[in-house]
């Protein structure tokens, strides 16, 4: 028993001094990836590809029924050409025959004028004589003013014609045609996009929706994966950060497939956070970590798919 003891106490002094270096970095195998949403609540009518479907960029992914964006691209439509004949109205300004009839109009109400200021003339002439009755010159002295009244109307409205239209009504003819062209321009992107298209080449992870689904506004409809190739998440404890930098070449071991790949560090976070718990091993488990991302090299690793778990060591010196 005597003897055990300093073989235990030497075993442990052995196992306590384990290299840093050497310490597996624990993390999982991912793509970069790009959602693409549902920029319209609107039924899915076809799929145009499958999950693991390689894809071109612009190349059409699904489609979504379009008849009820095309009803509101035509009012917008309309909108627009009202807006833009107000405007053409405003700028021309009033047509000739719009002119000549106000003229001819201010002409007759001028005749009525001097028609009813010889009627009342000749009524008050009357009314001195006491020929007639206050009635009759009231009624006489109605009607010039009413006529006084139409040829001052009527002249106000050939002014109105001829002096052309204020700028201010321009201005505010000219921003509602904006306002309706900004409105049209908004309905014909949304309305292509119903079509959705792939932004960059990569491969269908998921698709979560099926044709007859009707999906609400800003699902996801898309996931793709995309890049040149994938990287390692792993997470890097405390203790062997500062022999970590980007740049640095790592040994990533995938599971499930028996040759190594070479990873090169292109980001480390700045800002640490607690083990995660499927790398939780021993004391790990109190220990703060660093989020670092290792892109993998060489043609097999484009094959590999996202979430296989990994570790990463740091290449020995002897090698």
């Amino acid at each position: 028993m005597k003897r055990l003891l300093p073989c235990l106490l030497a075993f442990t002094l052995l196992t306590g001094c384990e290299d840093p270096d050497q310490q597996a970095l624990l993390g999982t195998l991912e793509w970069d990836r790009i959602g693409l949403p549902a920029e319209a609540s609107e039924t899915i009518l076809a799929w145009r590809v499958a999950e693991g479907d390689q894809v071109q960029e612009g190349q059409l992914l699904l489609e979504l029924d379009p008849r009820r964006l095309d009803a509101r691209v035509k009012e917008a439509e309309g909108d627009v050409g009202q807006a833009r004949a107000r405007l053409d109205e405003l700028s021309n300004g009033a047509r000739s025959e719009t002119v000549d009839a106000a003229r001819a109009t201010l002409n007759r109400n001028r005749a009525e004028l001097t028609d009813a200021e010889r009627n009342f003339q000749r009524i008050a002439s009357l009314y001195q004589r006491r020929q007639v009755a206050i009635a009759e010159l009231d009624r006489a002295r109605a009607a010039r003013d009413q006529a006084s009244a139409a040829v001052n109307n009527a002249d106000a409205q050939l002014r109105e014609l001829t002096n052309g239209t204020r700028p201010e009504q321009i201005e505010q003819a000219t921003a509602l045609l904006q306002a309706a062209q900004g409105r049209l321009a908004q309905l014909k992107v949304t309305r292509e996009h119903l079509s959705l298209r792939a932004p960059r080449a990569g491969r269908v992870d998921a698709l979560p929706f099926k044709p007859g689904d009707q999906p609400p506004l800003n699902a996801e409809l898309v996931s793709l994966l995309v890049g040149d190739a994938p990287y390692a998440r792993v997470y890097v404890p405390a203790s062997v950060r500062p022999n970590i930098a980007i740049g640095d070449s790592l040994k990533v071991k995938v599971e499930g497939v028996d040759e190594p790949f070479e990873g090169t560090v292109r980001s480390i976070a700045s800002e640490s956070s607690f083990t995660p718990y499927f790398a939780l091993t021993g004391e790990d488990a109190s220990r703060l970590v660093y989020r670092a991302e290792l892109v993998l090299k060489g043609e097999a690793a484009r094959k590999l798919p996202a979430g296989l778990p990994v570790q990463a060591e740091r290449v020995s010196h002897e090698q």
